[in-house]
């Protein structure tokens, strides 16, 4: 989105290169929590990733490809034009070669940037240069006996004891990943890099280190880091939150993209129950991108989404409303909802709105999985038992083809006279208390057994009054509750 803002700004007169970086030369300095048979593993802590076994079996050569291939397969999902750059292979392809040989000649410089920002203990045994061991293969973190800029060479103490010296060119070498930050900026010669919040205090040392090493900083784009539903960092050996593909499994691509877009500077919730608000947020801003006036559809995040080019969505049903669909039918497959839908929208069908009926799959899925799981019927005391009673007399009343818009107004009138329900803070219209949100709680709860859900009344004009009726009927009975 950065990079089509940039080349609409300058109306492509500068070519631009989306580079997407794989640290897979890192050593793995602990095993994730979230891989199967963890122990396998162990003999490989502190080897290159590109080294390590895929421990999730198939195809791939090792954990790094595997990774790789999961990054590569989410920007192909979501249409990125990039080119994947791996540091093993950049490393061990001689593409950094010349700026490794120009560390070890200044080497002095960068230890000078690099010891102030360390504990009295580091800075006795610190290095940026991690060789690879040629005993073991595994990446150490040892102090540098000497530093040879005549020779582009290292000389270090193996594990054994034994004393080595290898070349930092050629993948036997790599850097430590904060000057490896101002290396690859010096050497790929970057303009700009986003990250996320947890670098930001170590983005003047990237910077000093890309200087030093005759490179020129590139601007920065600090973002806000991801959230679980707890409010703890998402962390990738713990495996919690909500992966990329759990997401797409319950709603569309656009939709993620719309969340990611929104508030980049706001630390955000990255868990299922966003997932609903950030389905229909999407549908609503493509919905009203016609509508807008030229000069403020740049504001409408649909255009940074789909590069300019809206596609014309009519979507009649939101998603919210289709999950308590589901809920209240107990729909297990798309033609039960597809009956309610096409009630309720005349000439509305699965053929001539395909985005719609690709939401009424992720609805069933979401709701089997997060919602029925969850679903608690609450028993109707004296009052919530009046108040049902006199709202099925009063949808009893109303047109066989009432809108949402005229059952909403019945549902308010029920409990306008309730005292239970009545918000003094809010007028009605006859100048007596509005009606106060326990009410749509109350009914979510002794209905749908959920705390909460979308406008009542359009919910009522979807599913059916006389469906509606039958559900007041059972809640009353204390059959949903059982």
């Amino acid at each position: 989105m950065v990079r089509t803002a940039f080349r609409l700004l300058t109306e492509d007169k500068i070519p631009t290169r989306l580079l997407c970086f794989s640290d897979d030369m890192d050593g793995m300095r602990k095993i994730p929590e979230n891989v199967p048979d963890r122990a396998a593993l162990e003999p490989y802590l502190q080897m290159p990733l590109s080294t390590v076994p895929n421990p999730f079996g198939g195809d791939y050569e090792s954990f790094a490809a595997h990774n790789n291939a999961m990054l590569r397969r989410f920007l192909d999902t979501f249409g990125f034009d990039y080119e994947f750059a791996s540091a093993t292979e950049y490393y061990k392809s001689g593409k950094f070669d010349e700026v490794l040989v120009r560390a070890t000649e200044k080497y002095r410089k960068i230890m000078d940037v690099m010891l102030p920002t360390l504990g009295e203990e580091r800075q006795a045994t610190y290095s940026p240069f991690l060789p690879i061991s040629p005993t073991s293969g595994r990446v150490l973190y040892v102090p540098m006996k000497d530093v040879n800029p005549r020779d582009g060479t290292i000389t270090f103490d193996d594990e054994t004891g034994e004393e080595i010296t290898l070349s930092v060119t050629g993948g036997k070498v790599k850097l430590q990943w904060k000057p490896d930050f101002g290396m690859r900026w010096a050497a790929l010669d970057v303009d700009f890099e986003m990250f996320g919040k947890d670098h930001q205090t170590n983005a003047p040392i990237y910077d000093k280190i890309c200087n030093i090493l005759g490179g020129k900083a590139p601007e920065h784009y600090v973002y806000e880091l991801f959230l679980d539903e707890n409010g703890e960092k998402i962390s990738k050996s713990k495996g919690n939150g909500l992966s990329i593909d759990e997401w797409l499994t319950y709603a569309s691509p656009e939709s993620l993209a719309l969340y990611n877009f929104q508030k980049p500077k706001t630390a955000k919730k990255l868990y299922f129950d966003v997932i609903p608000k950030a389905v229909d947020e999407y549908y609503t801003f493509v919905q009203k991108y016609e509508q807008m006036p030229v000069e403020q559809r740049l504001q409408n995040p649909a255009w940074h989404i789909h590069s300019g080019n809206i596609p014309k969505i009519d979507m009649p049903v939101p998603f919210a409303m289709l999950l308590n669909l589901v809920s209240a039918s107990n729909a297990e497959n798309k033609e039960v909802l597809w009956a309610f839908i096409s009630r309720y929208a005349s000439g509305v069908t699965a053929e001539t709105h395909p985005e719609l009926d690709a939401l009424v799959g992720y609805a069933i899925r979401y709701f089997d999985d997060f919602v029925k799981p969850t679903k608690s019927f609450k028993v109707p005391d004296d009052t919530e038992r009046m108040a049902l009673e006199q709202l099925d007399a009063k949808l009893a009343g109303l047109p066989e083809n009432a809108d949402g818009a005229e059952i909403q107004d019945a549902v308010l009138d029920v409990a306008r006279a309730i005292e239970r329900y009545q918000d003094p803070k809010k007028k009605g219209p006859d100048g007596g208390p509005g009606v106060s949100v326990a009410w749509f709680s109350a009914l979510y709860q002794l209905l749908l057994g959920q705390e909460k859900g979308p406008r009542f009344g359009s919910f009522v004009a979807l599913y059916g009054i006389d469906e509606t009726r039958e559900m007041i009927r059972k809640a009353l009975g204390g059959e949903l509750a059982a």
